[in-house]
């Protein structure tokens, strides 16, 4: 087993946006509070001792409730553990969320919730005095359940087709049988195989919802690590939140800092969402649907449901579980209700959280630091040898598929098939006719600009054909080099966005989890490449 990097940028599959994050670019310092070195835990730490948030009273309300969410679930003392000490106001959490993909979805689950765990050891190594609980907000309330309802395996779609209205987290598990028994002539007959099988089942033929299943495999992944699960759809937890329900029902308070700090943005980067007037759904069975303000009734959309004003307030302080965050006031419903420092995501999520400080600024919430999670290629033993054997480097590896193909059929070619220094010295040529055409007849000028276009492209037309025909030549070894790319990124993406965790389960077991655990370094702003 060894490790090596490269930078996010080298990556070329990560945003500028990001990019400048990870380098400290100074322009975005207005959008984030702390930047993620360790350090600087210190000074968060005491922002959210100060906070009302964090009262006693919300810290008992938040264990009962977890308590309560664990009472069914074979879990660790750690986890437990965890859990009680979330009442103590020396106690933070690190969070990361996610969508209840079937069977966790892409590789990066798994890396999500080992930078939240491994945050949470570095920083008690640092603050001994203070306890750091890994949380995992499952994504209970979203209802595109077309991005969740499948997962790759060997290049195979492992698809869960069912009709889907409301809420993902109380859609019943019925029909996942039917999801197993593919499974398992995918998966074969190894021990790995059985128990990625038996996991599968346990999960989702033993629990009658998609949040209850969740819960379960993500437990069974990561329990002996102290990884605490929340289900935040919840009507003591949102009763918590009724206060920023109503402020954001009453006066569009997001929307009026999140397009101000979006209109900032956008100067230098693309925007990642688009605010709402009104950022809340209105949830009950298998429904799922906007608030809206429209000719002074709130309204869910397609719905006959309606309100006055008073009528809408009453509905909150009785109902709070109807009322359900978007994409833009989750966030602050997850600072609201727990006493976190530091939230982990993707470069998607960390693109909208920075569109949210002023309105945490305005809702007087603390915002948290913003951590990248980690990124991570896995590379298998005989992968890298064939690498190494075809002189494939990291950074080529990485390349798109057209460019790396280019690149490697130029170096591992006999002859030159850069036309490079041949275009520079045509344009040199016509610099000297550029200068006569100036001296005696301007109206030529155009003329001359014509031929060095036609000429130049003449060249590259040229340049690609050697090229193409090269790669015939050569095509045993394009062939290698292709076949390796396209397993280490399936469909051109990073193997993590596509590969799901059961590939390599089923090659390494039980030691997958605990390799990652040992090597990934949440504070290392750097791409990991494991070989195993």
């Amino acid at each position: 087993m060894s490790l090596d990097t490269i930078s996010f940028k080298q990556t070329g599959y990560f945003s500028s946006l990001i990019c400048d994050y990870i380098d400290g670019n100074p322009y975005l310092k207005p959008f984030y509070n702390r930047f993620p070195e360790v350090g600087n835990f210190k000074a968060q730490i005491k922002e959210k001792q100060q906070s009302a948030l964090v009262s006693n009273s919300n810290r008992n309300i938040l264990v009962k409730v977890l308590k309560a969410q664990y009472k069914n679930l074979n879990t660790s003392d750690l986890t437990l553990q965890n859990i009680e000490t979330l009442k103590s106001d020396k106690t933070f959490t690190i969070t990361t969320g996610h969508q209840l993909n079937l069977f966790t979805g892409p590789l990066y689950f798994l890396y999500k919730i080992v930078s939240a765990i491994n945050l949470t050891k570095e920083l008690k190594k640092q603050y001994p005095e203070f306890n750091f609980v890994p949380v995992y907000w499952m994504a209970t309330e979203d209802h595109d359940f077309d991005e969740i309802n499948y997962f790759n395996f060997k290049g195979k779609k492992i698809q869960w087709n069912k009709e889907s209205n409301g809420a993902v987290g109380e859609l019943s598990t019925n029909g996942l049988d039917d999801v197993l028994e593919v499974l398992k002539g995918e998966f074969g007959h190894s021990n790995n195989a059985e128990y990625l099988t038996e996991l599968f089942k346990n999960a989702y033929l033993q629990h009658n919802n998609l949040a209850s299943a969740t819960r379960y495999l993500a437990n069974e992944l990561f329990k002996v690590y102290g990884l605490v699960i929340i289900d935040a759809n919840n009507k003591e937890l949102k009763r918590l939140f009724i206060p920023y329900i109503e402020d954001e029902l009453l006066n569009n308070t997001s929307f009026k800092a999140v397009s101000e700090t979006s209109k900032e943005l956008s100067k230098s980067y693309n925007i990642q969402v688009n605010p709402r007037e009104i950022n809340l759904f209105y949830i009950a069975y298998n429904l799922r649907e906007r608030i809206v303000f429209e000719d002074n009734v709130y309204k869910v959309l397609n719905t006959n449901i309606s309100w006055s004003e008073s009528e809408i307030k009453k509905e909150l302080v009785e109902f709070p579980e109807r009322f359900s965050p978007n994409v833009i006031m989750r966030p602050l419903y997850q600072e609201v209700i727990l006493p976190n420092l530091c939230y982990i995501g993707g470069g998607g999520e960390l693109a909208y959280w920075f569109q949210l400080k002023q309105m945490f600024g305005k809702f007087n919430v603390t915002f948290p630091i913003l951590l990248l999670r980690n990124s991570v290629l896995i590379q298998t033993q005989t992968q890298f040898k064939k690498l190494q054997n075809l002189g494939v480097s990291k950074e080529d590896i990485f390349l798109k598929r057209d460019n790396f193909i280019n690149k490697k059929v130029r170096e591992i070619s006999n002859i030159e098939i850069d036309f490079s220094e041949q275009k520079n010295q045509l344009k040199k040529q016509f610099e000297a006719l550029f200068s006569l055409a100036d001296q005696t007849d301007k109206s030529f000028l155009g003329a001359v600009k014509a031929q060095e276009v036609k000429q130049l492209k003449g060249l590259e037309k040229l340049e690609k054909r050697l090229l193409k025909a090269q790669k015939k030549v050569l095509s045993d070894q394009v062939l290698r080099m292709t076949e390796l790319q396209n397993q280490l990124f399936p469909n051109g993406s990073l193997q993590e966005r596509n590969t799901n965790f059961s590939e390599f389960y089923l090659e390494f077991g039980e030691n997958l989890i605990p390799k990652l655990i040992e090597h990934l370094k949440p504070l290392q702003s750097e791409f990991l490449i494991l070989k195993m």
